[in-house]
This record gives C-alpha cells, sequence and structure tokens, in this order.
C-alpha cells in the first residue's frame, strides 16, 4: 500500500512534462551571468512582482538569510513573528550568518500587529541594538496557510517607512495567497523592500527559490550568494523546472485548496496525539505541529481522491 504522503508540499516530484522541459532547457555559466534560462526566469518573476531584478538561489531559507544579510549590520535587531519560519526553523541563521539578533513579537495566527511591531522598535540610544528590519511570512505555515491580509501588510509598510525599517516578505507559499485571496502578486511587492519565493512547495518543481529587490539590492545579494556557498553554473537545468511550474501549475493551487478544505472538514475534531499513533498503520503521512495541530500539506503528487481516501483510513482506524 502505498503512503498517502502529506507531511509537506516539498515531496513533490517533478512531472513528465517538466522533466522534458528541464532536459531541453538552454543553459549557460550562472556565476558569469550567461545562463539564459535563468536570466529569464528572473526577469519574468521580478516583472510580475513589479520588483527591478530577481536572483535565482538554491533554497528558501538560502533567500531568506540573505536578506537579512542586506538590511542589517553585525549587532543589529530584526523583527519577526514568535511563530515564523526564520525565527523557529532556519536554525539560528540570522545570529550565525548576519550576527543579528530576533526579536520574536506574538503574532494572530501568523499576521503581526503594526502597533505592537512599533512599541518592539528600539530606541535611538547606543545602548540598544539597532533595529533594521521586520520580516513576516505570506503564507503562515505554523498557523495553516494564513494569507496576510493586504491592509495589513500595508500598515507594516507604513510604520516601516515612518521607523526607517526594511520590510521583507517570506513569501516561500505567497502564490496560494495570491490564488487565494485574489490579491495580484505586483500588490504585495508594492509593500516590501525584499520579497523570497519559492519554487519547490506547491508549484512543484524540485529546486529553486529566488529573491526579488531593487537592482542594487539584488547585486549585493549576488555577492553574499556567492558568499553563502549558493552560486550555481548551468542552473538553466533548474530553473527550467520553476519556468515550467509558473506556466503549468500557479492554477492548479486553487485544486490544493479545495483538498484542503475537504480534508479538515472530514477530520474535524479528532485529536493530534490519536492520528499520529495509528497513522503509520493507515498508510497516511502527516507531520506534528504545534500544540494540538497537524500538518497536512496538499501538492500535485496527491489527488482528490487520495485526500478521501487519506481521511477514510483516519477515520475507520479511529
Amino acid at each position: 500500500m502505498r503512503p498517502i504522503d502529506l507531511r509537506s508540499d516539498t515531496v513533490t516530484r517533478p512531472s513528465a512534462g517538466m522533466r522534458e522541459a528541464m532536459r531541453n532547457a538552454e543553459v549557460g555559466d550562472d556565476v558569469f551571468g550567461e545562463d539564459p534560462t535563468v536570466n529569464a526566469l528572473q526577469e519574468r518573476v521580478a516583472s510580475m512582482f513589479g520588483m527591478e531584478a530577481g536572483l535565482f538561489v538554491p533554497t528558501g531559507t538560502m533567500a531568506n538569510e540573505i536578506c537579512v544579510k542586506l538590511h542589517t549590520e553585525p549587532g543589529d535587531e530584526i523583527i519577526a513573528g514568535e511563530n515564523s519560519h526564520i525565527v523557529v526553523y532556519e536554525t539560528g541563521g540570522p545570529g550565525l550568518l548576519s550576527g543579528v539578533q530576533i526579536q520574536a513579537v506574538p503574532d494572530e495566527k501568523g499576521i503581526l500587529d503594526a502597533e505592537r511591531v512599533g512599541r518592539a522598535v528600539r530606541p535611538d540610544f547606543y545602548l540598544y541594538p539597532k533595529t533594521r528590519l521586520v520580516c513576516v511570512e505570506n503564507t503562515h505555515g505554523r498557523s495553516g496557510g494564513t494569507v496576510y491580509p493586504l491592509d495589513r501588510l500595508r500598515d507594516l509598510w507604513v510604520l516601516t517607512r515612518e521607523k526607517r525599517l526594511r520590510l521583507h516578505i517570506d513569501g516561500a507559499r505567497i502564490w496560494n495567497a495570491s490564488v487565494a485571496s485574489g490579491v495580484a502578486l505586483g500588490e504585495y511587492g508594492r509593500y516590501a523592500d525584499t520579497i523570497s519565493v519559492c519554487f519547490s512547495k506547491g508549484l512543484g518543481a524540485p529546486v529553486g527559490s529566488m529573491i526579488l529587490s531593487d537592482r542594487k539590492n539584488i547585486e549585493r545579494a549576488r555577492k553574499y550568494r556567492k558568499i553563502f556557498g549558493g552560486s550555481m553554473r548551468q542552473a538553466g537545468i533548474l530553473a527550467a523546472g520553476a519556468m515550467f511550474a509558473l506556466d503549468h501549475h500557479v492554477d492548479l493551487l486553487r485544486d490544493d485548496h479545495e483538498k484542503a478544505r475537504i480534508f479538515a472538514s472530514e477530520l474535524t475534531g479528532r485529536s493530534q496525539q490519536v492520528v499520529l499513533t495509528l497513522l503509520s498503520k493507515a498508510g497516511v503521512l502527516l507531520t506534528p505541529e504545534r500544540d494540538t495541530a497537524l500538518r497536512a500539506v496538499m501538492h500535485l503528487d496527491v489527488t482528490a481522491g487520495e485526500v478521501r481516501t487519506a481521511a477514510t483510513r483516519i477515520t475507520e482506524t479511529l
């Protein structure tokens, strides 16, 4: 019995069409800026978000950490939600790579309150670390994929302009946010100094993320990508997978959202511990999340029928 793998949308595998696109990709040396497929992808995604330029990187964590480096100096402080990816899942990267500390402020299902953030900004006095950057996550993974409301993002943007701070969006799943909310990607781009986006989650590419910003920041990011070990040579093979995903998989995110709705409605009221104790025997793989939550992520490699089967197996097992 093949397990129905709902642990994450990162378990997706490239489709036959994506593999063919990758096989036929035109390539060059991206360290020299000569890979035509990477260049085309960078220009395309930057245009989608209304940003000046983009930089292809191997992972979303690297994208976030490069953006922290862009906006800070050692000894500075950044503000982020206490449940955000950059606080919980990046293994202390801001401290290690950029020499900054994080002030983790309470969030409401992943959403930061602008007034609370304003109160968290340090006074301009030498005894305090310098507050430089505010980081938000859209969608918010640990809150079940909460979509960041555009008006709340706008409030933070106004605050960061007033306080002379920078605003970074961890947009690993911002494609889901746009599809679910109807907010154009360019609207998110209006309210950020940098955005990181990922191609290897819901979009189903095997590897790759991107940093979006103005041209000056992207040129600096290229240097830090090299320092952090993320420069690649004939990376067009990977970029072609991301390009195929943009062409064919964005609209399919609506199906993933419907599958999530089906799954949640089938399992309302079941406890985390009971489900996880019996899950492997039922042939369904999930991830435990904080408190009593379970994490089930819909993706290209699971069908609506398998989702219903997974829910049925769990219900029958219980």
